[in-house]
């Protein structure tokens, strides 16, 4: 099945008042790159996402978001940081005493100290906070592929068009392709006659031989065979189960290179319109086949 590598899913978990959100969006990319972006106090469960990410995807640039809204898988303390606060106590004393200063440290003094009270989160339960996460996960996941597999299926419909226009300037090549051969012989004889007009007399048989050999460098018959071949084996793929992408791209570059040669081979202006048409149509399916898994 053909799977686009660009797709977006959302999942969200209530647990304890708390909601584990995750998004999961992904784009085209040689290889799985995943990036996740988590809650600090949530890093502890980053390769165990990306493990799960593994197992749903094979290709693509693959974004991972998790957010945790409400307060109730997480307990929050007041820490104090009582030895610097003790040096605070005695460096203050030490001021008041050598400038003779009157007074007592307030309360409100203390609150103004850097770096004495702290905030920590304490997690109560960390084994009911992965699997809610986890199934937030799987949840978007299941939505991202499932996109995936909806634009694949229009990637698929478009390339499977594509191959039926090559098919179709194919055909108009192999019919041409006999006429094509003859010209050249004809415009290879008419130059030889005009080089060798009052000069000496030719051996018929040899100039024909080389002209035969000349005219067939120009002859693109296994090159329409290789074409033809690469277009059936694209088919082939586009109905393969797994990733095929990779496969889609090589074959791709096949096409373009026999295009290509049989372009070079021939100056007839009907076959040069139709490879400029294969042309354009192979640049598109390497577009369209950039974004297949």
């Amino acid at each position: 099945m053909v799977k686009s590598m660009t797709g977006y899913g959302k999942g969200s978990v209530n647990v304890h008042e708390t909601d584990v959100n995750v998004e999961v969006r992904s784009v085209n990319h040689r290889f799985l790159d995943i990036a996740a972006k988590l809650p600090r106090n949530l890093l502890f469960i980053e390769e165990k996402l990306k493990r799960q990410v593994k197992d749903s995807l094979s290709r693509g640039r693959v974004d991972l978001f998790v957010t945790i809204e409400g307060q109730g898988l997480f307990e929050k303390k007041v820490e104090v940081d009582w030895s610097l606060l003790d040096q605070y106590m005695e460096k203050l004393e030490e001021v008041k005493g050598r400038y003779e200063l009157t007074g007592d440290v307030s309360i409100d003094m203390v609150t103004k100290l850097e770096n004495i009270f702290s905030v920590q989160e304490v997690e109560e339960d960390t084994g009911e906070l992965q699997e809610a996460l986890l199934t937030a996960v799987e949840t978007a996941l299941h939505q991202l592929v499932s996109m995936r597999e909806a634009e694949g299926g229009r990637l698929r419909d478009d390339l499977y068009q594509r191959t039926e226009t090559m098919e179709a300037l194919l055909g108009k090549l192999e019919e041409r392709r006999p006429f094509v051969v003859e010209e050249q012989k004809e415009r290879i004889l008419k130059r030889l006659e005009e080089l060798m007009r009052d000069t000496m007399t030719p051996d018929e048989s040899r100039v024909l031989q080389e002209v035969g050999l000349l005219a067939d460098k120009s002859d693109v018959t296994e090159e329409l065979t290789r074409l033809d071949s690469h277009v059936n084996q694209f088919r082939e793929a586009l109905k393969q189960e797994g990733p095929v992408g990779r496969r889609l791209d090589f074959i791709v570059q096949e096409m373009l290179r026999e295009v290509n040669t049989i372009g070079s081979k021939s100056n007839d202006a009907k076959v040069t319109g139709w490879v400029v048409s294969l042309k354009s149509e192979i640049e598109k399916m390497k577009e369209q086949v950039q974004n297949v898994e």
